[in-house]
């Protein structure tokens, strides 16, 4: 029985491990210093003490965390593996660029710990989900061998950072479109032709359109952390010779969505937003 800790414990990280104990292995975490939400999330985790009981405990632990704080999360695994003197594998499953990938890479080395790259693509998996999570490294096959409810693997190389290189790419068109849609919607409705747009657009993108007021609703409430991601994605593309601006105004846009109402709601409340026009007012 594999026994995976979950740092951290939020909306994905809380879905994975479930995912993982359906199918057999024990998910362990700490909500120690955390959220009532965060408490909520972890409900059917195994919940220990602290930070080092989860490390401790662990064969594989996973790092599920905003971009922005990958490596601090990172430091503190391994400063609990050097504190208990365990040896578990480790995995890095942030949305980061391959760059910081390598440097994940070089801390869990010099602490004598093997890193894992990975990429989670699509929405915390659930039962009856097809949740994908791409893996790459020399112990890749070991995370991609655990089956979970609601999750597929697939392993797309032995190097660190090839995981990271798919989730830069598909994250770009999927959270850089939503940006898109936000940015001419909000203006469309500011100028008073929010339905003549609307109209327009669902000749072409029907599903979308019906789905808009959601998609930026939910994409809003999670824009402080988006921040982070597109700031990786632009470093990432710029690394390989395309230009790197387009990203980093797509972190200003998030930027600027995260001070508005909406980004006051948690992704729970913002997910039953469905009205477009009610959506864009919470943007004003």
């Amino acid at each position: 029985m594999t026994t995976i800790g979950v740092v951290s414990p939020g909306a994905m990280g809380s879905a994975l491990g479930r995912s993982w104990q359906a199918r057999g292995a024990v998910a362990v975490a700490t909500v120690a210093g955390r959220s009532e939400r965060t408490r909520t999330l972890a409900e059917g985790l195994t919940l220990l003490d602290d930070l080092d009981a989860v490390v401790a405990a662990s064969d594989v632990v996973v790092s599920v965390c905003p971009p922005a704080a990958a490596v601090d999360a990172l430091a503190a695994i391994l400063a609990a593996a050097r504190r208990t003197t365990a040896r578990p594998l480790v995995a890095d499953l942030n949305a980061v660029s391959p760059a910081t990938v390598a440097q994940l890479a070089d801390l869990a080395r010099e602490a004598g710990l093997e890193l894992i790259d990975g990429a989670i693509s699509g929405p915390p998996p659930a039962s009856g989900g097809a949740t994908m999570l791409y893996l790459s490294g020399a112990r890749a096959d070991v995370l991609a061998d655990l089956p979970g409810e609601g999750l597929r693997t697939r392993v797309v190389g032995d190097r660190a950072g090839q995981a990271s290189a798919v989730k830069m790419c598909t994250a770009s068109v999927y959270k850089g479109t939503t940006a898109i849609w936000a940015q001419a919607l909000q203006t469309a409705d500011t100028l008073g032709v929010l339905d003549v747009v609307v109209a327009d657009l669902a000749e072409e993108f029907p599903g979308t359109a019906a789905a808009a007021g959601h998609l930026i609703a939910l994409a809003t409430s999670k824009s402080a952390r988006f921040v982070g991601e597109m700031e990786q994605i632009a470093a990432t593309q710029g690394a390989a010779g395309a230009s790197p601006e387009l990203f980093e105004a797509m972190a200003a846009v998030y930027r600027r969505l995260a001070t508005t109402p909406l980004a006051r709601l948690t992704p729970e409340q913002a997910g039953a937003l469905r009205d477009l026009d009610e959506v864009l007012a919470r943007l004003r």
